[in-house]
């Protein structure tokens, strides 16, 4: 008879979601995922890549990484889009109301995503991996946004 497996929490089931999102990533340097949850249901779900119709960075290259651009600096270079914002943008493509709900995200937004959350109405961040971007974090205290890193057990990081 086999083993009785554990069932996960809603945090480690839904963080386990945005791990599997960020595996459809075409980015070059980092794989993200985001699922924006509701009342235990998913709303929305986002990966970093390049926008609809444009070459994604896996066909096209990075800017960021021929110039050597570091971690967390001149994101303006970047043709995609992060994880984070196609969430959001997904929600407003399909008329969905985030205002209230949770992101669960591979990695600790940037400064720029953790704008978009407080302004979409994100009540809550987990998190995953952390990020390289001290304003990132001051923004979202400064909002009253609590962020959790989460062990999921699972260990990788930029896929």
């Amino acid at each position: 008879m086999p083993e009785k497996s554990v069932r996960p929490s809603w945090e480690t089931y839904f963080m386990d979601i945005a791990l599997l999102v960020a595996r459809r990533s075409t980015c070059l340097r980092r794989t993200v995922g985001a699922v924006i949850v509701k009342d235990k249901r998913i709303l929305t779900t986002g990966y970093n890549g390049a926008p609809t119709g444009l070459r994604h960075c896996s066909d096209a290259g990075c800017l960021r990484n021929e110039l050597k651009v570091p971690s967390g600096e001149r994101h303006e270079l970047c043709a995609g889009l992060h994880a984070e914002q196609n969430a959001i943008i997904q929600a407003a493509f399909h008329g969905v109301s985030i205002k209230g709900a949770t992101l669960f995200c591979t990695h600790f937004p940037c400064a720029i995503c953790a704008k978009m959350l407080i302004n979409a109405g994100i009540e809550k961040i987990y998190y995953r991996f952390e990020y390289n971007d001290s304003m990132s974090g001051n923004y979202l205290n400064a909002a009253g946004i609590p962020s959790v890193m989460l062990d999921t057990g699972n260990r990788k990081g930029d896929l």
